[in-house]
């Protein structure tokens, strides 16, 4: 089986799935290649929150784009819903973080006078406001921020419906096929190469998450694993995603409740650690006592892509012609996809923001030096 394509992206992921989505949509002929199944990296591992505001406290290119991806998830359900026949599980039902100690209290107030100043809803509450709003909440909190406009989705559920949608809209999807091999410049063309078959294409772009092989050995990323957890009270507890210090809590749609997630940067294996699951069920526990009666339903991990200065990378592969990067998004794959696919597709049409191809650009530290 060999084959030309306008696109070729490597990675099935959230962020894979979403370039491949945007491409097709503009009428590219693409081919989406995943070495597992769709979507069972860390898109399936994440809690699915979308805190565009939750830990700003100053302007950044990462801020806007956050923003104005988040922004885009109203009408992108809907979209989605239409042409793939999944709902992604979107809640916009804000998340409040809550503060333990007085530092912590000040540093709300700084995140909401930053966002307040950026044109956000940013709400500080009062011990008792919290109470009121939340009332299954431990009444030892001191306050908290809530920000009306964050939400959350079904990480796997959107990851299945940028899939779908591409397949919808004329894209080739192959699971379980490993790219052995980049082909760069084959006869004026890139390319890759499986187990029993080469693909050729115009462009490629790579979105394969924390596995950085294909990208230059200057391009860092570091592999994060996180572990979470998911329990099924009787009867729903809270409303709108609950952060703090050492855990979230993210009730969806279906009644369960995510707890995430520890961080141990370096480690690749999904194995979940006894002491990983305790943390988090102490932890929320102490955040949510009634939890006391849930059931446990899942615990699993996920590996995160993590950049060294925070920001991912989405750009021209230095050197590469023809080679595109979309990866380390690290906690905020979900959030950030949208926008993502959208900038991906502008730039290889070649006419992205400006702003956001210099921010996100591969090389960046390098020409932050010069």
């Amino acid at each position: 089986m060999n084959g030309h394509y306008d696109q070729i992206v490597v990675g099935g992921g959230v962020i894979g799935c979403s370039v491949a989505y945007q491409l097709s949509k503009r009428g590219y002929r693409v081919l989406l290649i995943e070495g597992d199944a769709i979507g069972s990296g860390a898109s399936s591992a994440a809690a699915g929150m979308l805190g565009a505001q939750l830990e700003f406290s100053s302007d950044s290119i990462l801020f806007q784009f956050a923003r104005e991806s988040r922004a885009l998830f109203p009408e992108l359900s809907k979209e989605l819903k239409e042409v793939s026949g999944i709902d992604t599980g979107f809640i916009q039902k804000g998340v409040m973080k809550l503060a333990s100690t007085e530092q912590q209290l000040i540093k709300l107030r700084e995140i909401a006078n930053f966002q307040r100043s950026a044109g956000e809803s940013a709400i500080i509450l009062s011990q008792k406001a919290v109470s009121l709003k939340e009332r299954e909440l431990a009444g030892d909190f001191l306050g908290g921020l809530f920000l009306p406009d964050d939400g959350q989705v079904s990480a796997p559920l959107l990851t299945k419906a940028f899939a779908k949608g591409a397949q919808e809209n004329g894209a080739v999807l192959l699971e379980n096929t490993p790219v052995t091999e980049l082909l760069e410049q084959k006869n004026g063309l890139n390319g890759v190469k499986t187990t029993d078959s080469l693909f050729y294409c115009d462009q490629l772009v790579i979105a394969t998450g924390s596995d950085s092989k294909w990208l230059p050995v200057d391009v860092s990323i570091t592999p994060v694993k996180g572990e979470c957890v998911s329990v099924r009270p009787d009867q729903p507890l809270i409303e709108s995603t609950i952060y703090a210090d050492g855990c979230y809590l993210v009730p969806k749609f279906d009644g369960r409740i995510i707890i995430g997630a520890t961080s141990l940067p370096g480690m690749t294996d999904k194995r979940v650690r006894v002491k990983g699951v305790h943390h988090l069920l102490t932890r929320a526990q102490q955040i949510l006592p009634a939890l006391e009666y849930a059931q446990l339903e899942h615990f699993w991990a996920g590996i995160r892509p993590q950049t060294a200065d925070g920001f991912p990378y989405i750009g021209k592969v230095p050197g590469k012609q023809g080679i595109y990067a979309a990866t380390g998004h690290y906690r905020n794959g979900i959030l950030l996809s949208p926008l993502t696919g959208i900038m991906m597709a502008d730039l290889l049409e070649g006419k992205a923001d400006k702003k956001y191809v210099t921010g996100f650009a591969l090389d960046r530290k390098k020409h932050a030096l010069v």
